[in-house]
């Protein structure tokens, strides 16, 4: 595939087209435009570099991070420094093994496969993807019992770049298989309101370094929460105001949206009163608690807690999951007397 061709999403989660045009406009598009995460720029850069100039396949590629911190960001941008192809798909979608050969004979010279939360693939998806990340082959057995026999098919070099929020989840065999394993922190408010001031210009709204700093403030060190309030307090700017974001402005639109001071939406005030008002603080069990919210398991696992837990709001014990004394003082709940042992 020629460095100009178009970029594919095959078995891509569905998305409104003009929310994930949006999207793509707010990306970076090189390492220069990428914000933060500068001991991974840095070296990713080199090996990039370094692939460009021996025109090799980057080594493949294993992004860790909670969700919006920019693993898809930088699988395009990978994509962009070395100048091929990019094929795009959703872990879960890989159903059949046929699903990934069609993918991967399909891959030109060097190009690129990102695989969204690869945690998920089945196991029969992860042995056909075995011999094609280590000797770039595909294995296809045809018939079955005595008749059977093994296709072998050459494929061009390429890289996978997964992306997993739950490393834990990964098979050995897999992880083994990445060159490069890079984890994702989150942003510090300044890097964040440099993000937010490069969003405003790309979409023509005029916004105040205080009102910057706000959403920055608010935004829980993720880029992806960033701009979608920026996005929200741009809508209160052009309804209610003249159009420039001010401080003030910006304040008003979180106030609507229910984001307090920390970064907190009702959803996770909830989790926190969950614990506090039903279960007396915890332990609580996540399936337990999950059913009290009315939420899955996995969606408390990996959206709402890992924000609380870097807060020092929770607390994840054997027994189940505490609120700490910080977290019981955000709803304005009264300390408990053995609160003064969780810290």
């Amino acid at each position: 595939m020629s460095a100009a061709a178009e970029e594919t999403q095959f078995l891509a989660p569905s998305v409104r087209p003009e929310e994930d045009e949006l999207e793509r406009s707010l990306r970076p598009r090189n390492l220069g435009e990428f914000v933060g995460q500068e001991r991974v720029k840095e070296q990713l850069a080199i090996t990039l570099e370094a692939a460009r100039a021996r025109k090799e396949a980057l080594d493949h590629l294993l992004l860790i991070g909670p969700p919006g911190l920019g693993k898809t960001s930088l699988a395009y941008i990978v994509r962009e420094e070395l100048g091929v192809g990019l094929r795009t798909v959703a872990g879960p979608a890989l159903e059949r093994k046929g699903d990934v050969a069609a993918i991967l004979t399909g891959l030109g010279d060097r190009d690129v496969l990102f695989v969204d939360e690869i945690h998920r693939l089945s196991s029969a998806v992860e042995e056909i993807l075995y011999p094609a990340l280590e000797d770039y082959r595909l294995d296809i057995v045809v018939g079955q019992g005595p008749a059977a026999r093994t296709l072998t098919l050459d494929l061009p070099p390429f890289t996978l770049i997964g992306a997993t929020t739950r490393t834990g989840l990964l098979t050995t065999p897999l992880r083994d298989r990445f060159g490069m394993t890079f984890r994702l922190e989150h942003y510090e408010p300044d890097e964040l309101a440099l993000i937010v001031r490069r969003s405003a210009r790309i979409l023509g709204v005029e916004i105040s370094g205080e009102a910057s700093t706000e959403i920055a403030g608010r935004a829980r060190g993720t880029p992806r929460i960033a701009n979608r309030i920026l996005r929200r307090v741009r809508d209160v700017a052009e309804v209610r105001h003249q159009g420039k974001i001010t401080v003030e402005i910006a304040r008003e639109a979180l106030e609507l949206m229910e984001v307090d001071g920390d970064g907190l939406e009702r959803s996770d005030r909830a989790l926190l009163r969950a614990i506090v008002e039903k279960f007396d603080g915890g332990p609580v069990g996540l399936s337990t608690l999950a059913v009290t919210l009315g939420e899955e398991p996995d969606t408390i696992e990996d959206v709402y807690e890992p924000y609380l837990l870097q807060l020092g709001f929770i607390q994840r014990t054997p027994r189940g999951r505490i609120v700490t004394k910080l977290g019981r003082a955000h709803v304005g709940a009264p300390a408990k007397a053995d609160d003064e042992r969780l810290f």
